[in-house]
């Protein structure tokens, strides 16, 4: 899949990139707190979500003002400026579309669907909550607020681990970084004070899309029983409870999310991998069939070369091959069977 790029203006000048892969009827993912287009797309892990969730959808991504490839905007954070974005976002389509909200981009996805009935067919909501003052007591919320403002290497740190605790260190390491990337400590700050603030309590009975809500059961970032009170707030809401801790979609089993996810669509369901590698090494496995060297494969991966090459040879033992050329057909083969 590739990825186009593109933007929208909203009446104030506000400026939202976004982006789109594949063909066939819309899938708008809201996403979470921090993102960037072009950086997610080339990390393996948060790509192959993308790639998985789009396959035979039209999927839309965009960054909201302030984060990635949209430039800051002169006005505070708000729901209602979140809801500004994605309308500017969707105008374009002519067609009822999905809708998958994920963390902060699920309460958002929520007040949609619930002020635009008509426009939405149906909704998922991933690691998302009710009312973002439940989310931590209000002495670790100033906490960590103030880490973030103060400290913005050791904040982004600090929630990388919380956001993604079954990853493993190089992985927490690079989304560290991504995180810095994306934004300003400001930003950051500001985007994160908005998600304790969000409560669309008073939304959930409007919404009318039927509705997938999709938690991990050890998310210490936001605890299950927000999953819970969304589903219980949505009529005829489905709630499906997945085990792990990472908040963060494309952390954990990735590959389970995405199968619940497509089958709540109607999309076809990819078969659960029996090929007995670990997550890191089919991502290993992914930037081989991509012609990457071993130092490019680190670099990719926030590893050392060393590691790489130890992956590349455990895949290649694991699965019986001679050389990285098998590793890459045999990659190819598996992408093209779904």
């Amino acid at each position: 899949m590739r990825q186009r790029i593109d933007r929208v203006v909203l009446a104030d000048g506000t400026v939202v990139a976004y982006g789109s892969v594949g063909t066939g009827r819309p899938l708008v993912y809201v996403m979470g707190w921090l993102t960037h287009l072009e950086r997610g797309w080339e990390l393996p892990a948060e790509r192959a979500l993308y790639e998985g969730l789009g396959r035979g959808r039209r999927l839309v991504r965009y960054d909201r003002a302030g984060t990635g490839l949209s430039p800051a905007a002169d006005r505070p954070m708000s729901l209602a400026f979140e809801l500004e974005q994605l309308a500017a976002v969707v105008a374009p389509l002519d067609e009822p579309f999905d809708l998958m909200g994920t963390s902060m981009g699920a309460p958002v996805a929520a007040a949609w669907a619930a002020d635009h009935p008509d426009t939405v067919r149906r909704l998922v909501l991933y690691g998302g909550w009710v009312r973002g003052r439940d989310l931590s007591p209000p002495g670790v919320r100033d906490h960590v607020l103030g880490l973030v403002e103060a400290h913005w290497g050791l904040g982004s740190d600090v929630l990388t681990d919380i956001f993604a605790p079954d990853a493993d260190r190089a992985t927490r390491t690079e989304l560290a970084r991504y995180q810095r990337a994306c934004s300003s400590a400001a930003t950051a700050r500001a985007l994160l004070a908005l998600s304790y603030e969000i409560d669309v309590s008073d939304r959930l009975g409007q919404v009318r899309a039927p509705t997938l809500v999709v938690h991990r059961t050890g998310d210490r970032a936001a605890p299950v029983a927000q999953a819970e009170a969304l589903a219980a707030g949505i009529s005829g809401a489905e709630l499906v409870r997945l085990p792990g801790r990472s908040h963060i979609p494309y952390a954990g089993d990735r590959d389970e999310l995405v199968r619940v996810v497509r089958r709540f669509l109607g999309l076809p369901v990819p078969r659960r991998r029996t090929d007995g590698l670990t997550a890191r090494q089919r991502e290993v496995a992914e930037l081989v069939s991509q012609g990457c060297t071993n130092r490019e494969i680190a670099a990719r991966l926030g590893i050392d070369e060393r590691s790489a090459e130890g992956h590349v040879e455990r895949i290649r033992l694991r699965l019986g091959f001679r050389s990285r050329a098998q590793i890459a057909a045999w990659y190819a083969a598996r992408r093209e069977l779904g």
